[in-house]
């Protein structure tokens, strides 16, 4: 079975964009699996916590640092998503962190307007040479909260970064700007699906005020020779065991079976929220 691996096209429409699309980057059975082991995984629920938005709505984050032998490590680790992040950022890549987002029904807030590079610039990153990938659990749509991009944001740079309500947010009066001059795309995707996205793109999503979660794994990475400058609670370069493809089924079922414990101590998991 073949799996994706990105076109010089598509590397030119993200340079353009800020992000891009890829319909099906997981198949139907690794979908399920990753749903069925998220799903039951007691742990990933005991370890998130959130932030409120401005209305007072939480949005429940589990995140950790180091990629295991799991369904998410797996993933993470996978030549599809490692080697097309290796085209993004221009050379080796490191895990930098991964995490689930919890959109429950109904309960679930929003996230205000921001860019992960608004964070992690704090933790000794000199370039924004970081991106992100997130894969669909559920399916994402308008009526869930589904993920919101401004087109070619990411050629704006870093915007300064503050606190508004229980969040770290994008400067307003940069986003209101932004908003008007630049092409706003709901990056609607169905289970499987995923979207890869640049650390300086401006990024937020809704409430769930619909009556189905919307779950997504986000695995994030960063540059070799961005290695931060001091430490932060994300790892400095640490190299990344690629595992093919395949992988990813083997992985679901350790999952899947209990055979992989999630709290392995050497994978760092962690539920801190505040600084992405």
């Amino acid at each position: 079975m073949s799996h994706f691996r990105i076109s010089g096209a598509q590397v030119t429409q993200y340079n353009a964009d800020g992000y891009l699309i890829v319909p099906g980057l997981l198949d139907a059975a690794e979908t399920r699996l990753l749903a069925d082991a998220a799903r039951a995984d007691r742990e990933l629920l005991a370890h998130a916590s959130g932030r409120a938005d401005r209305s007072g709505k939480p949005v429940d984050i589990s995140l950790w640092n180091h990629p295991g032998d799991d369904i998410y490590g797996t993933i993470a680790r996978s030549e599809r998503v490692v080697r097309t992040m290796e085209r993004l950022l221009g050379g080796e890549v490191y895990h930098y962190h991964s995490k689930m987002i919890l959109k429950q029904p109904r309960v679930a807030g929003a996230w205000e307007w921001h860019q992960d590079y608004g964070y992690w610039y704090s933790n000794g990153c000199l370039f924004p040479e970081l991106a992100s990938v997130m894969i669909a659990v559920d399916p994402a749509t308008r009526a869930n909260g589904c993920l919101q991009v401004l087109r070619g944001s990411h050629l704006m740079g870093r915007i300064e970064h503050g606190r508004f309500a229980g969040q770290t947010c994008a400067d307003p009066e940069r986003v209101e700007q932004a908003l008007e001059r630049m092409e706003l795309v709901y990056a609607e995707l169905a289970p499987g699906d995923a979207v890869f996205f640049h650390c300086n793109t401006l990024h937020r999503s809704d409430a769930n005020t619909s009556d189905q979660a919307r779950w997504t794994l986000i695995c994030c990475y960063n540059s070799r020779h961005n290695d931060p400058y001091k430490e932060s609670h994300h790892p400095r370069y640490t190299p990344l065991e690629v595992l093919p493809d395949g992988a990813i089924l083997t992985g679901g079922a350790r999952t899947a079976s209990g055979n992989d414990s999630w709290l392995d101590p050497a994978r760092d998991r962690t539920s801190r929220v505040s600084t992405g």
